[in-house]
């Protein structure tokens, strides 16, 4: 068995808190609790928010944390925020649609099967947050809303760049923290697992379970996060530059094959859990060949029962098939633009007018597909693309 320090060297690696006090803080509770449990499991979560039915790679990067501290013998919870999802976590331009329960529902119910590609099936409690936060009554609730200021909530960025920009800041939005606080308070965990940007709602737990008379939470937040297929962005369902646990071993291999050469290193770094010294060489070794590699790692990982030599032929057949060269250059869209603009824009039409004689002209391809509809419009889920303009000219899209 690992020691106590051997133990908080690798729980406390890749985590960021913003500022080098707070992390010391965190990693000197963190050998405190092990050596109060004296050899005890801790209790350690996550929370995973159905708003979609697809968990995607960006969501491994926290799982594999839980991971590590399943294999150092600790309790962990894959918890489904079967009512926090309702509301979904307040961003920086506009209030989430409200999701229906028999939405969230429908999307959770292949969560835990996801999430077993990376956790130990035998050794990972699944929960529901429904379970404790749907019974709160509106009494219940003023008291644990004692707990912050609403000074606290406005100083979040997200909240804070609405202020800036005018844009509405909804009352119930300011219940998301609230009820992630209390998860920790109603599962008296010791350790809760999550991204940087999570920082605020982590906190929020420590601050709740303070006020509750329970000793707070230790937090464990990523200090990367993994970049989208545009290369630029973190990896978001909402964003479409997702790559989703439920896609088929080629369509993964594809999406990986679409990511910026930029990005590679930190899939092999949060993926793959390569350190410095095997990731370094590669910057020596054909970019296409590098990406092949980490394609086949990827989806060996999480399509075990396939081949990934053969998924990269097939990969490579298909491209063959459409006359697609092995280069082809990204062009970032948003979602709902035309695709006479990202004709237009992306250099594989002259102008608008021409981009539409294209089109009419039977000329221009999406994803194989013939576009027709001068009015057409890209969809970010369904991305990355290849627009392709007669025999020569293609450009693949990805989420901007």
């Amino acid at each position: 068995m690992p020691t106590i320090d051997e133990q908080v060297e690798v729980l406390m690696s890749n985590t960021g808190y913003g500022d080098e006090q707070t992390r010391e803080m965190m990693r000197r509770e963190l050998k405190e609790r092990l050596i109060e449990k004296d050899g005890r499991p801790l209790r350690v979560y996550c929370g995973f928010d159905p708003t979609t039915s697809d968990l995607h790679l960006g969501h491994t990067i926290p799982m594999r944390k839980l991971k590590q501290f399943q294999e150092f013998g600790h309790e962990v919870i894959f918890l489904i925020g079967s009512f926090t999802s309702l509301i979904g976590d307040p961003d920086g331009t506009s209030a989430r649609n409200m999701l229906t329960p028999e939405k969230v529902a429908e999307n959770a119910q292949t969560y835990a099967e996801q999430a077993f590609k990376i956790l130990d099936r035998e050794k990972t409690k699944v929960m529901h947050n429904d379970e404790w936060l749907a019974p709160l009554n509106f009494l219940d609730i003023i008291k644990l809303a004692q707990t912050f200021t609403v000074q606290q909530f406005l100083a979040r960025e997200n909240f804070r760049n609405r202020v800036e920009a005018g844009t509405p800041i909804y009352l119930h939005e300011f219940f998301y923290p609230l009820m992630q606080g209390y998860d920790a308070a109603a599962m008296q965990t010791d350790v809760q697992v999550g991204g940087q940007d999570q920082l605020f709602n982590l906190m929020a737990g420590r601050q709740l379970m303070s006020r509750l008379g329970m000793k707070p939470q230790i937090v464990i937040a990523m200090g990367e996060s993994l970049p989208g297929t545009d290369g630029v962005l973190k990896m978001s369902k909402s964003m479409g530059n997702h790559i989703p646990l439920l896609t088929d071993a080629l369509d993964m291999f594809g999406k990986v094959m679409s990511i910026p050469d930029a990005a590679m290193p930190l899939y092999f770094k949060l993926l793959l859990g390569w350190p410095p010294s095997r990731i370094k060489p590669l910057e020596n070794e054909h970019p296409r060949e590098v990406k092949a590699m980490l394609a086949r790692e990827i989806v060996s990982i999480f399509h075990p029962e396939s081949d990934p030599n053969a998924t990269q032929e097939e990969w490579e057949r298909i491209f063959r098939e459409h006359g697609l060269p092995d280069d082809i250059a990204n062009f970032a869209v948003q979602e709902g633009q035309s695709v006479v603009d990202i004709l237009a824009a992306s250099g594989l039409c002259g102008s608008k007018g021409d981009a539409k004689r294209q089109i009419q002209g039977g000329g221009v391809r999406l994803k194989g597909e013939k576009v027709s509809d001068i009015n057409a419009t890209v969809s970010l889920g369904d991305l990355p693309a290849v627009l392709q303009v007669g025999k020569r000219k293609f450009v693949q899209l990805v989420a901007g």
